[in-house]
């Protein structure tokens, strides 16, 4: 049998009183175990207890008779109910506060109203709660605004993803006398003889430069707030122009030879629902980028209006 030098045996020296570690003991890994900082542990402990003692849920306690138990259960329920009651409150008084001018043209749909507010009232975060005073108010003055599918796609939304909408809805357009917004991102061209003979030119933007990046785009897409692909346009008409509006900008622009098509990202009915209450912030870098990159296939004119 062959013995490998790295196992050959060493001899013990008896009279030395060092410990002789074993290659199997690895004493640094025992105390990796040990690195939580008590103030840190203490800090998280104090968090869970906060967060659960908002549904009504303490430690668990086994000493708890029949009586007690049925006391906190009952404490826990009157928490959870003045939990909802006081979501839509705020909702209401947000609602309250929204400026509309127009009266109700029709009768709002009782099942749309009474699934609003059971949906409603577990909306916790203020900032979901203003969104949702937004709807109402705007549902009761001009009902079939806003789809049942519409608010179900709300309650799974979080802060996070309604940022990354607002982001995707500063940098939409819309085509004139049509309410769908669009991210365009570009345009394309049928191929022909002489563009292979001319050096090849930049035709989509980079979203990311703008602040929407492709995993924001994916989340949009698996939210079913944007269509799942890119969409082109049809041929566009050398002979016509097409009118557009952006944030406080509108611009027209007509094709310079045939073959030539927009290329953009399409809201769905949902995503152009919330597109109205949208909060928007105007992004001129991003339409200056547009502009310039249409100008090497279209005819560009640009206009400055208020977003109405």
């Amino acid at each position: 049998m062959k013995i490998d030098p790295q196992h050959s045996i060493v001899p013990i020296d008896k009279t030395s009183k060092t410990k002789t570690v074993r290659p199997t003991e690895t004493p640094a890994k025992v105390e990796v175990k040990n690195t939580v900082r008590p103030e840190r542990h203490k800090k998280a402990r104090g968090a869970l207890l906060r967060w659960f003692a908002q549904i009504g849920i303490q430690p668990n306690d086994d000493t708890l008779d029949v009586v007690a138990l049925a006391k906190q259960t009952s404490r826990r329920e009157h928490i959870l109910a003045s939990n909802k009651l006081r979501n839509l409150q705020r909702i209401l008084d947000i609602a309250m506060e929204v400026n509309i001018d127009s009266e109700p043209s029709e009768q709002v749909d009782p099942d749309w109203f009474f699934t609003f507010s059971r949906l409603a009232e577990d909306i916790h975060s203020p900032a979901m709660q203003s969104l949702w005073g937004k709807i109402a108010a705007v549902e009761i003055t001009q009902p079939g605004s806003f789809s049942l599918r519409t608010l179900h796609l709300l309650t799974q939304i979080t802060q996070r993803d309604a940022k990354i909408f607002n982001k995707a809805a500063s940098l939409a357009c819309r085509r004139k006398q049509e309410s769908t917004p669009r991210l365009l991102v570009g345009y394309y061209q049928r191929a022909s003889f002489l563009n292979w003979l001319r050096p090849s030119q930049q035709t989509h933007l980079n979203l990311a430069q703008f602040g929407l990046t492709y995993p924001d785009i994916l989340s949009l897409i698996d939210m079913g707030l944007i269509f799942a692909s890119e969409i082109e346009t049809g041929e566009l008409d050398t002979e016509r122009r097409e009118y557009w509006r952006c944030g406080d900008n509108r611009f027209e622009i007509a094709p310079r030879k045939r073959g030539t098509a927009l290329v953009y990202y399409k809201f769905t009915s949902v995503g152009s629902e919330l597109y109205r209450l949208a909060s928007r912030h105007p992004k001129p870098t991003y339409l200056d980028a547009l502009l310039s990159l249409l100008g090497n296939a279209f005819e560009v004119v640009s206009h400055h209006a208020s977003d109405n």
